[in-house]
């Protein structure tokens, strides 16, 4: 099951619903900006 740490969790919603939904399906934990940008990285290169 996927976390997202209270301390970025304002950050993380600004993020469209579609794009949350789909870090969130990749069950990750999320403490930092920087586990964050990771999983977005991450989807940025399967889409490429």
């Amino acid at each position: 099951m996927s976390y997202v740490d209270p301390s970025i969790k304002d950050k993380f919603e600004t993020l469209s619903k579609e794009l949350q939904e789909a870090i969130l399906e990749r069950d990750v934990k999320l403490y930092s900006m920087k586990d964050l940008i990771k999983v977005l990285e991450e989807i940025v290169a399967e889409g490429e």
